[in-house]
């Protein structure tokens, strides 16, 4: 069961997160909202109407978790076959929103889940796609989000955001979801653990894994992150593998539920 503290600590790094890139979108005019985003066929609005529409699921399913149920039950079956089709699906419809109307339910959306997950009873676990998520985990994952999307709405109104300790979720989430990265691009999942160690913002270092471990990757917490989330392509970041998994782990590592993503194309630019 996760501290109640520990809790409260992720929900206050998920509100600083999200006020960040309201902060950054509210300043947009109209043709901001939609300009194209390295996501491809996604404007700066169906950035954030994603966020928004995943925000309401999360809320959904903290509140009710049968109506979760009943909502993805009730989703047309071919768009369940592929959940990537069925996340565009919501954010096609929010980016039809004028820009106001949709930064106003992004804000009421990430408001009520922050108050419901703070709410929550020690110990719940939430229905998600596949899996079912405590509190502490949903936030994690929601800051994840967020913070990817944000990424791709910086590079679009060319803003380079300074990286902060919040980037340690989003570390974290990626190392955990090592095993699950190789079995989704069909690869066999290593059996032994890597050593993964990142330098975080402030210069200190981000350890995971045991420090003998045969296979190790190292780098900059921000360009593992971007990696992690695909909006860097390896070969722009200055992540290093060393063994063979470990540099099969670079080409393949994401930090999201689903279906492998495609990733960016090489020559975007390294991380400062």
């Amino acid at each position: 069961m996760a501290d109640p503290q520990t809790v409260h600590a992720v929900l206050d790094d998920l509100r600083t997160e999200g006020d960040e890139l309201d902060a950054l979108v509210a300043g947009f005019g109209p043709e901001e909202w939609q300009l194209p985003t390295p996501a491809e066929h996604w404007s700066v609005a169906h950035q954030v109407a994603h966020l928004t529409w995943t925000d309401d699921r999360a809320l959904l399913s903290v509140t009710d978790p049968d109506g979760f149920a009943r909502e993805l039950a009730g989703a047309p079956a071919h768009l369940l076959a592929n959940l990537t089709a069925y996340v565009d699906a919501g954010a096609r419809q929010g980016a039809e929103l004028p820009p106001g109307e949709l930064l106003e339910r992004w804000r009421t959306s990430r408001t009520r889940l922050h108050g419901a997950l703070a709410g929550s009873r020690p110990g719940a676990r939430f229905p998600w796609y596949g899996t079912r998520m405590s509190a502490a985990s949903t936030a994690t994952g929601r800051i994840m989000e967020t913070w990817a999307h944000g990424e791709d709405i910086a590079d679009t109104v060319g803003v380079r955001r300074t990286p902060s300790a919040r980037l340690r979720h989003v570390a974290r989430i990626a190392v955990r979801a090592r095993d699950f990265a190789f079995a989704a691009h069909g690869r066999p999942v290593p059996a032994d653990p890597f050593r993964v160690e990142l330098t975080a913002p402030d210069g200190s270092l981000w350890t995971y894994g045991p420090p003998d471990a045969q296979q190790r990757v190292t780098g900059p917490a921000l360009d593992f992150c971007l990696l992690a989330v695909q909006r860097r392509h390896r070969d722009d970041v200055a992540v290093r593998a060393e063994g063979p998994d470990a540099d099969v782990w670079l080409s393949v590592a994401q930090a999201f539920a689903g279906p492998p993503g495609t990733g960016r194309p090489p020559g975007r630019g390294a991380t400062a």
